[in-house]
């Protein structure tokens, strides 16, 4: 069991929405993890966005939150000078809000992993120079 998850806009869409290509493998994933899922803010607004066309989906993500299986630790007003530094580091990828948001959320806590569907995480670096730890599917990598 992975006790220290991170989780991006992709998987967690996946797992609440069966119609999603990826849903099989965030169901397998998510069954291996201990613990609350971690993400930021700016994931949620993606997720809830992606999911705009079914209300019940967009629920269960809200209904995970206010159990406490999904947690949000991470304050943007906190944070926002070294995320506008990664912001400007990886602008040619061109990176999102959520992603840098992602990346420096595992900075503040360096054992995570986190689990995504995008490929972009395989060239990030925490605190410049470290690879992060991911849960990716092998094709996406």
């Amino acid at each position: 069991m992975i006790r220290c998850v991170i989780v991006d806009a992709g998987p967690l869409t996946a797992f609440v929405d069966a119609d999603d290509a990826w849903h099989g493998w965030a169901l397998e994933r998510f069954k291996e993890f201990a613990g609350p899922l971690l993400t930021v803010e700016p994931v949620i607004t993606e997720v809830l966005f992606l999911l705009r066309s079914d209300p019940d989906a967009q629920d269960r993500v809200l209904r995970m939150i206010a159990s406490g299986a999904l947690r949000i630790p991470f304050r943007l007003e906190a944070e926002a000078e070294p995320v506008r530094r990664l912001l400007a580091k990886y602008h040619d990828l061109p990176m999102s809000l959520a992603d840098a948001c992602l990346v420096r959320l595992t900075e503040l806590l360096d054992e995570h992993h986190i689990c995504t569907l995008d490929a972009d995480f395989t060239i990030y670096r925490k605190h410049g120079k470290s690879a992060i730890r991911l849960i990716i599917p092998a094709e996406r990598q």
